[in-house]
């Protein structure tokens, strides 16, 4: 493995991406794989929102998995190295899921999902949680029986189809959201039932979680001052452009380890970061790192 050397800022030359906070336009990023599948994404729950015109499922903390009728692959568009038995007898069907390991298993799932050669006893532990049948026609509430009937046919204890339930009131949606969370669980989905299956991200899914969590891409990483003099000090991050606002960049400082601040997240990374809240011009207000995005 490439070793990474952090050099103090004396005018010295430096010809990795470790930049000074003055340091110009950070090098221009190339876009995610081609064969990336085209998945349905979730915008964050809010105030407002009709509750009677969505389903409601537990988000389970994994690694997003797309079996495509014949291989199965991660978000990013990277196959899944997974046991012939895991995925023997699957059918023809594009299944849109979550690669889960159990609460409180997320780095075993990453582990799992991302060896080149299967670890047979690893994905023992490993279920594949459907929760949507991606090229099946008709509004989500349709395509739940549907989903129910091919896991069924399946037969496999470690295929299962994610349960959808309604919720009466926002009252008892935060209720179920503190049970689900002291139960283990990441938090909640919630998918609108008369929408159809489409590749983007937008209202029509919903991810409610006890905190506010997002995406951004590693554009560069900013030197460290101080008590991080020569390891990393920020990253600076740049969040996609959504709902027609443009994309922006800001500096993500906190949250990370001593060994995330000698080795950091490579440029062209996806990171998730949690939050509080948008200040004015958008930007996250106490952003805080928590993970390299492994899917």
């Amino acid at each position: 493995m490439q070793r990474r050397f952090f050099l103090s800022l004396i005018g010295l030359p430096f010809a990795g991406s470790l930049l000074p906070a003055a340091a110009g336009t950070p090098v221009a990023l190339s876009p995610p794989p081609a064969s990336a599948p085209s998945l349905m994404l979730a915008n964050v729950y809010r105030s407002g929102i009709v509750l009677a015109d969505y389903w409601v499922s537990e988000k389970f903390d994994g690694v997003r998995g797309y079996w495509d009728g014949q291989a199965l692959w991660t978000r990013g568009g990277e196959r899944v190295a997974a046991p012939g038995w895991f995925t023997d007898g699957w059918p023809r069907v594009a299944m849109d899921g979550e690669l889960w390991a159990g609460h409180g298993q997320f780095p075993r799932a990453v582990s799992t999902v991302r060896q080149q050669t299967a670890d047979d006893s690893a994905w023992r532990a490993m279920r594949f949680m459907v929760f949507d049948l991606p090229a099946q026609g008709g509004p989500f509430t349709e395509r739940i029986p549907v989903l129910n009937g091919v896991v069924s046919r399946i037969d496999q204890p470690w295929v299962q189809a994610v349960e959808q339930f309604k919720v009466a009131s926002p009252q008892a949606l935060q209720t179920l959201l503190a049970q689900t969370v002291k139960n283990g669980g990441e938090g909640l989905m919630l998918h609108r039932g008369a929408s159809l299956y489409k590749g983007l991200r937008n209202d029509d899914l919903l991810k409610l979680k006890t905190h506010d969590d997002s995406e951004a891409r590693v554009v560069a990483h900013i030197a460290g001052q101080g008590k991080h003099a020569g390891k990393l000090g920020a990253l600076l991050v740049e969040m996609p452009a959504i709902d027609g606002k443009p994309a922006q960049r800001f500096k993500l400082g906190t949250g990370f380890t001593d060994a995330q601040r000698q080795n950091p997240p490579a440029v062209g990374t996806q990171i998730t970061y949690r939050f509080r809240g948008l200040n004015d011009s958008g930007i996250p207000r106490f952003a805080s790192f928590m993970r390299v995005r492994e899917d």
